[in-house]
């Protein structure tokens, strides 16, 4: 599709934030008004426009998808379903199920994994199970419950961020930890990754995997810093 506007601009409406290409503002891909909550991600999500070329690359919008599924599927009736989805990942958390004590890689999951999942447990007063080796157990209802009221808590912009970085993590405490203003994406992507990373130590990684593992991190952090800029945070 060739470029048709010219001017980008951000507007105030009704105390959220919208863009406006050449005076009109953009409606989502559901055909909503596209207002977000802070005047920060308008900013970035403008500069997608702004930098287009002759030629719009559909690929380059990926704050405005993120804000188009906050606002067309989040903000709707498949909100219920998507909080149930995030939530269950509680029951089977990576950080939970380690390697047995006698084994070289507990050492590491103890240190990288422990502080994470202790820290999540302070903030929502919860008590996770650890698990050495790959048995199920479950996790306590008051647990599961409180994880379930924590995600269910989160505005829409958050939460949508929240389904990319749980699902790419496969960790929900992760995930979480990843909203937190100041969180650390790089130490958060080895987290979640740390026994492939271990793996591949001993095993070796090839050029494609490690392509692999760079583009997931890079949507990782563009989901950290979409729920930054929801928060009203300034990146620039």
């Amino acid at each position: 599709m060739k470029r048709f506007y010219k001017a980008v601009t951000t507007q105030l409406h009704d105390g959220r934030w919208r863009i406006a290409l050449d005076g009109r503002p953009i409606k989502t891909a559901g055909g909503n008004a596209q207002l977000v909550p802070t005047h920060a991600l308008a900013e970035a999500m403008a500069q997608e426009w702004a930098g287009q070329g002759e030629e719009i690359d559909p690929s380059a919008f990926r704050l405005r998808d993120l804000a188009d599924y906050a606002i067309d599927v989040v903000s709707g009736e498949a909100r219920a379903a998507l909080v149930d989805e995030l939530a269950a990942y509680a029951a089977t958390d990576t950080l939970c199920y380690r390697a047995d004590p006698d084994e070289p890689l507990y050492p590491r999951q103890l240190a990288v994994w422990e502080p994470l999942l202790a820290s999540e447990e302070r903030r929502h007063g919860v008590r996770f199970t650890r698990v050495s080796g790959v048995i199920h157990r479950p996790q306590s209802l008051e647990t599961l419950v409180r994880m379930q009221q924590a995600v269910a808590a989160l505005d829409p912009f958050p939460l949508a961020a929240l389904r990319m970085l749980t699902s790419l993590s496969s960790s929900l405490v992760i995930a979480l930890a990843a909203l937190e203003p100041e969180a650390d994406a790089e130490a958060l992507w080895d987290a979640a990754n740390l026994e492939e990373d271990w793996q591949a130590e001993h095993w070796g990684r090839d050029e494609e995997a490690k392509a692999l593992r760079q583009t997931r991190f890079e949507a990782f952090a563009l989901a950290m810093r979409f729920a930054a800029l929801a928060r009203g945070d300034d990146l620039s």
